[in-house]
């Protein structure tokens, strides 16, 4: 009987930085970790992900693990918002930065041509956040190119591709606001068909997938013996959701953290979507659309606390609520609940200490995250992956504003744990799926209420009835 895989290398490619973890799926534990900048370069066709970098990093990490831990199987997980063009085994183009501002005629006209909210779930979002629209432009900007290309294929299979030679594309990462998608009939959009792109897709496959082993050549590299199978892959924040609902029933929200937040409300009852404020449909792991909302939250707590945060500690954070010192969103335009707002103080931030400083800004990712769960109808218990579970003021103020069970859970990355359980399938397989018990207990922050009304009312004018007024605007 062929033994049940254990140690899965899980490639994490996230917007800011790449990570190359090795995951035990007997103890639900990441055992070791590689990371590298995720760089952007500026030269060439346009701005561009280093992809050279990120495969050296990816070969040499492989070899640097495997000489300590045995590798038994790997997955691919990447950030959305990114597809690469094929022409051979070699890249056609770029792997263009999705933060680029694209030529302001070529976006006009893609708005006019891409399919309604109603269809995909998909809302419009600036530079080429929408996958469409990066096809689009560089179909326009490069048609000679584009036409050469043989093959569209997501990102997180770009890596897979890489690693065995077969093409694949997937749901999870063609369902994240790429205007390409059709959750509800589990198809392309008719923007795909209008541009005659469908013929160019590789074949779809599951995340859950084994692709094929890894080549020969990266394997006699690498320590140990036996052939490597390489799983489909997944995008991160759907990666970070999998394990819950692999191990969880009923209803509940899980906020995936890191440069975006991401929030997945599962078991909630249906209810309309706004396009305007950054919520749309994902798609889960088994092909089903999710109630999702997003925003920046790694990148604004940067614009806001500055590159030294620190930790942020209850006590700054009840100074802060009681002097009324407020970041008011959006410090990452256009996008999130208030893509129309721009960022401000109440205060001087230079004025205040830096822990007052980290503090309003973790309160600020709170209520922004409070305002997301709103617009999905999310209910509890919320499990927050990533770097923010391991801010003590958000994952407090989190639980007071809303009422609701908040669980930490801070590994290096919430993603590798999800991406490694592919290598399981879909049914979990002979290992029953674990999920390491949670610290629920939160403590109030005090004067929270009040602070979280006025601050509402700062950003929207939505003031209760009822609540005290505490510092005001300067």
């Amino acid at each position: 009987m062929e033994r049940p895989i254990r140690n899965v290398a899980v490639i994490d490619i996230g917007k800011t930085n790449a990570k190359l973890v090795l995951h035990d799926l007997e103890t639900g534990e990441d055992v070791a970790a590689l990371t590298t900048p995720n760089r952007v370069l500026t030269d060439g066709l346009y701005p561009h992900f280093n992809t050279d970098h990120l495969w050296q990093f990816i070969l040499e990490g492989l070899v640097e693990l495997s000489k300590v831990h045995a590798i038994e199987a790997i997955s691919v997980t990447t950030h959305g918002a990114s597809i690469a063009l094929l022409r051979g085994d070699d890249l056609a183009m770029p792997v263009l930065d999705y933060e680029h501002e694209l030529d302001a005629d070529i976006l006009s006209a893609y708005r006019d041509e891409r399919p309604a909210f109603a269809e995909t779930q998909s809302p419009a979002l600036p530079c080429g956040l929408n996958v469409g629209a990066q096809l689009f432009w560089l179909e326009k900007r490069f048609p000679d190119r584009f036409e050469a290309a043989d093959t569209i294929i997501t990102y997180p299979q770009f890596w897979a591709f890489r690693l065995t030679g077969v093409r694949a594309s997937e749901v999870t990462q063609l369902g994240c606001h790429t205007d390409l998608w059709r959750s509800a009939e589990k198809d392309y959009s008719s923007l795909v068909d209008r541009r005659r792109w469908r013929k160019k897709f590789a074949p779809l496959r599951s995340a859950f997938d084994c692709l094929g082993p890894l080549k020969p050549e990266i394997r006699a590299a690498m320590a140990g013996e036996g052939e490597v199978p390489v799983f489909c892959g997944i995008h991160d924040s759907n990666a970070s959701l999998l394990p819950h609902l692999m191990s969880r029933e009923g209803t509940f929200t899980v906020v995936s953290t890191g440069t975006w937040a991401i929030l997945f409300a599962v078991g909630t009852e249906s209810r309309p979507l706004d396009r305007d404020r950054d919520t749309l449909a994902n798609v889960d792991a088994f092909g089903r659309p999710v109630p999702s909302a997003r925003f920046m939250a790694g990148r604004e707590f940067t614009e806001m606390a500055g590159g030294e945060p620190g930790e942020a500690s209850r006590e700054a954070a009840e100074a802060v609520i009681a002097k009324g010192v407020m970041a008011l969103p959006s410090f990452a335009s256009g996008t999130g609940p208030f893509p129309d707002r721009e960022g401000t103080w109440t205060h001087d931030p230079e004025s205040i200490l830096q822990s007052e400083r980290t503090a309003a800004a973790s309160l600020t990712i709170a209520l922004t995250t409070e305002t997301c769960l709103g617009l999905i109808g999310a209910s509890g218990p919320i499990i927050v992956e990533g770097p923010f579970a391991r801010n003590v003021v958000y994952c407090d103020a989190l639980a007071g504003l809303t009422g609701m069970a908040v669980e930490a859970k801070p590994g290096l990355t919430g993603t590798a744990a999800g991406a490694a359980l592919l290598a399981l399938g879909p049914s979990g397989g002979p290992r029953k799926v674990r999920q390491k018990p949670h610290e629920t207990v939160r403590k109030p922050l005090r004067g929270l209420d009040a602070y979280a009304a006025e601050w509402r009312w700062q950003v929207s004018g939505d003031m209760p009835d009822t609540g005290e007024r505490v510092g005001r605007a300067r």
